[in-house]
């Protein structure tokens, strides 16, 4: 199982979502978010193909998919959090944080 709490800045929400391998490459998601945008985001993403995810062009995918239709900031990191927690739950990556750093 892999873990992704995902802060998304100013906005102040966060997003928790597990991912675990249900067997023949599929992965279970719970989502759980305090963003309006993504509240039923976990509705309409139960379980994605972690192979098609981890291997999608960026911006493209079952998941980019889904939370395109639930959040239209662009810059927002919850799809590639999600993203990052399917690599994880699907062998395809080591758990390590990803981290922006914004300065002006």
């Amino acid at each position: 199982m892999a873990k992704a709490e995902i802060f998304g800045g100013v906005c102040g929400f966060t997003t928790v979502v597990t991912a675990e391998k249900s067997g023949r490459g599929n992965i279970l998601l719970d989502i759980a978010s305090g963003c309006p945008a993504f509240k039923d985001l976990g509705d309409d993403l139960k379980e994605v193909d972690g192979m098609v995810c981890a291997f999608s062009k960026v911006g493209e995918g079952p998941i980019y998919d889904a939370c395109r239709i639930h959040c239209k900031h662009g810059a927002c990191p919850v799809p590639m959090g999600i993203v990052k927690a399917v690599e994880v739950a699907a062998g395809l990556a080591l758990p390590r944080d990803a981290t922006v750093i914004l300065s002006k």
